[in-house]
């Protein structure tokens, strides 16, 4: 069989758009709104990617110049639709931890106008020692403000030359933070004020939201599709057909470098993204979350599964509808209609959505997804979310591990191993927890809960201090650990 390389021709363009992330989700999102930008706005531009980590999916991208299909599924108007599109957006991969150089000279590209990024929830921070002298700077905001520099210094402070930043990292305000921690490092770094100013007067730091979901590589239909393609890649990119980009500027608008609307592209435009990211994060984000890890220990491995089964279908809406909806400021039927729509996107047949690719990073994730809910739910309602605080239980279950495997903690369900992946800092503390010798579960599931709740640098907050959430959390512990997670689920009832 052809390889993509030999079917697909690459398209030369100048390239615009310096991509922090080689992932999935920006591969099946940013990259092909690009690509439709290309072909139907008149954009004329191509994505450079930069590996964020030292290992990733640069080479692979390399290997096949750029070029991928993504695959996109769903239901629309009651009837299956599958649409294939060759991407031919991206100009290759940069790994700047093997070839700085080739990072930092596309500083001085001229025709360079957009930084777009995804680097998990845990990307946009601070970390103490990078120098502006470093090849590279250890964290994403450390390399943005030493490439902003270097752009700084090759274009003698041009105001023409200034960026527009939009991150689509999903925590609040992602621009206005990822500005201010840049702001921190030039302050460090005692880089001079025209550096700053020219930031603040030339640059714009905007706020995104991102809404698809993308399974990404389809293992066990790769074969198939390359057949029914007539090349061989490997790096298709599934995804649904729904998109929606929020993009909050400061100022004027960039949709006229951005063309989205001459693609017929779902991107909105705004001065204040607030509805939009709530809605999203607490319905859409915050049921993944809420039911994934459980889902998973009760031997269920994709979302469209876990909507089919009796005891997590029930789990999920009950949990929706009768929770998360409540603890919302907003019109209640305009959130209902919304999360009835999320539902039928989860029930998606033509998405293989893995839980186990929900579960990364999942205590930043509880924080952000769902701790605000059980927070609201309980000033509105004044009593505890109980299908939320056995989220939390379950998400503590599920992080039962003793031994690394590389840099992920190695769990066990029925005898099947899988791997926890977050926070080097967070797998240690359920490591040692777990390590420990307990002489009941009622003990154990005690210990646990009262440690993990009460870390404030996880959840900003001491958790043990919510009324009833301590006790439900280790009772519901004690339950998951003597007759499994079904049993705690069908508890609820």
């Amino acid at each position: 069989m052809k390889s993509i390389m030999e079917s697909v021709k690459t398209v030369e363009r100048p390239i615009k758009v310096l991509q922090f992330g080689e992932g999935n989700f920006l591969r099946a999102f940013v990259d092909w709104i690009v690509d439709n930008l290309n072909e139907k706005g008149g954009f004329n531009g191509n994505v450079m990617m930069v590996q964020p980590l030292a290992r990733g999916m640069g080479d692979m991208i390399n290997d096949q110049k750029g070029l991928y299909t993504t695959c996109l599924r769903g239901i629309q108007n009651g009837k299956p639709v599958e649409e294939f599109r060759q991407i031919t957006s991206v100009a290759g991969c940069i790994n700047p931890y093997s070839d700085y150089e080739s990072f930092i000279a596309q500083a001085e590209n001229p025709d360079l106008r957009f930084i777009i990024s995804n680097t998990t929830e845990a990307g946009i921070a601070y970390h103490e020692g990078d120098k502006l002298d470093d090849k590279p700077q250890t964290s994403f905001p450390g390399k943005v403000c030493a490439f902003l520099y270097r752009r700084y210094k090759a274009f003698d402070g041009d105001a023409s030359k200034g960026l527009i930043m939009i991150p689509c990292e999903l925590i609040d305000k992602n621009g206005d933070n990822l500005k201010r921690i840049v702001l921190q490092y030039a302050a460090e770094w005692n880089l001079e004020k025209g550096f700053t100013d020219w930031l603040e007067n030339a640059c714009d730091f905007c706020n995104s939201l991102v809404d698809r979901i993308v399974p990404g590589y389809p293992r066990a239909e790769a074969d198939a599709i390359c057949e029914k393609l007539g090349y061989k890649d490997n790096l298709i990119d599934t995804a649904e057909i729904f998109l929606l980009w929020v993009i909050e500027c400061h100022g004027k608008t960039h949709e006229d470098e951005l063309p989205t609307d001459k693609a017929g592209l779902n991107v909105v435009w705004t001065d204040d993204m607030t509805f939009y990211r709530t809605r999203k994060v607490r319905i859409l984000n915050g049921t993944h979350t809420m039911m994934s890890l459980a889902s998973y220990l009760c031997g269920i491995n994709t979302v469209e599964d876990s909507v089919k089964s009796e005891v997590i279908g029930k789990f999920m809406r009950d949990g929706l509808f009768n929770e998360i909806i409540p603890s919302m400021d907003g019109d209640v039927e305009e959130l209902k209609k919304y999360a009835a729509d999320v539902l039928e996107r989860f029930a998606n047949p033509y998405i293989e959505h893995l839980l186990l690719s929900i579960s990364l990073n999942s205590v930043s994730k509880f924080k952000t997804r769902d701790l605000p809910s059980v927070l609201g739910y309980i000033k509105k309602e004044g009593k505890l979310p109980q299908h939320l605080a056995l989220s939390l239980a379950a998400l503590i279950a599920f992080y039962q591990g003793t031994e690394f495997e590389g840099d992920a903690l190695v769990g066990n369900r029925n005898g099947e191993k899988y791997l926890i992946k977050d926070s080097r800092e967070y797998l240690e503390v359920f490591k040692e927890l777990y390590s420990a010798q307990y002489k009941c579960n009622g003990c154990k599931a005690k210990a646990l809960t009262e440690t993990i709740l009460a870390k404030e640098d996880w959840w900003g907050m001491d958790l043990t201090s919510v009324e009833g959430l301590k006790d439900a959390v280790e009772n519901y512990l004690v339950t998951i650990f003597n007759d499994g997670m079904e049993a705690a689920i069908r508890s609820l009832d």
